[in-house]
């Protein structure tokens, strides 16, 4: 059964003018449901992640700051959200989300996250709409307790996971693969274990080529036993943020591919959604509705 992580908290906990294209959160089950694609016994609703996982990722002094809500101003404009009680709960719920997905992803050989991929968030400070690293602390929980032992993390999102790389940067255990903007968000990247910068414009055709390339090299370097996928839709041509050429159906492709592969090798794969930033928000929840589509037609 594919197993989905949905809470009301992702979009109503939002601050007022922070909702557009947040609504994507709440139509996408919808949708799901519409289509026929699951049911609502594929959904469940994620608690609040206990703190000690929090902190095998983020450090102490930090998630202090998060909970007493006493970030300074530069610090919570970085992160891009007016910092509330209401959003830091919401962050933990989707870490718990994350997590849960990817126990249910050991047992069915994939499971969701209809949040997450909040990967611009390091171990000490939040970044770009992301406070706290659900990809790294469900790697880290996987391994903490040994669920898993290699973690490949493949984010696909227009935007480097910079904060991803920060923190797995000396751990062997976890591979990092971004495949971003090469001109876009962060101006200032880290050094992932393997980093391929797109340029401006690339389109399906040139943007699936290497990307499958990719595969070949990661995999004679590393062998995981377990995926997860940033899968943001902010590489389509009609993202506001995104400035690649993307079509839906090559979008469509590249969930594909990397679904395929983690069928191929036999090894668990969670998926978080990541960006999306189109202007008509009908897009954005078709493009992240393709991904549910293949993982039903590919595992089930």
């Amino acid at each position: 059964m594919l197993k989905i992580a949905y809470s009301p908290i992702y979009k109503h906990s939002l601050p007022e003018g922070h909702r557009f294209p947040m609504e994507k959160y709440e139509l996408l089950p919808g949708q799901l449901l519409h289509e026929g694609i699951v049911l609502e016994t594929n959904f469940f609703e994620p608690n609040q992640l206990d703190e000690k996982w929090i902190l095998t990722t983020h450090t102490l002094e930090y998630w202090n700051k998060l909970k007493n809500l006493s970030l300074s101003k530069s610090e919570v404009r970085a992160t891009g959200f007016p910092l509330s009680q209401e959003l830091v709960e919401r962050e933990v719920t989707i870490l718990q989300g994350s997590v849960q997905a990817s126990i249910y992803a050991l047992k069915y050989g994939v499971a969701m996250n209809i949040a997450g991929g909040t990967h611009h968030a390091y171990a000490d400070r939040g970044e770009g709409f992301c406070l706290l690293n659900d990809i790294a602390v469900t790697a880290n929980y996987l391994i903490e307790n040994q669920l898993s032992k290699k973690v490949l993390v493949i984010d696909l999102d227009v935007h480097q996971g910079n904060g991803t790389a920060s923190i797995f940067a000396d751990n062997s255990d976890v591979y990092t693969f971004s495949m971003h903007g090469e001109k876009n968000y962060p101006m200032r990247k880290e050094v992932s274990d393997l980093d391929i910068a797109i340029p401006d414009g690339t389109g399906d055709q040139m943007y699936l080529g290497v990307l499958q390339s990719q595969f070949e090299i990661i995999l004679k370097d590393f062998s995981p036993d377990f995926i997860i996928y940033q899968s943001g839709v902010d590489v389509l041509e009609s993202d506001k943020l995104g400035r690649l050429s993307m079509s839906i159906e090559g979008v469509r492709r590249r969930d594909s591919l990397v679904l395929s592969l983690a069928k191929s090798l036999q090894v668990p794969i969670m998926c978080c959604m990541g960006g999306g930033y189109s202007p008509n928000v009908a897009k954005i929840v078709e493009a992240h509705t393709q991904v549910y589509r293949l993982a039903q037609d590919l595992y089930f």
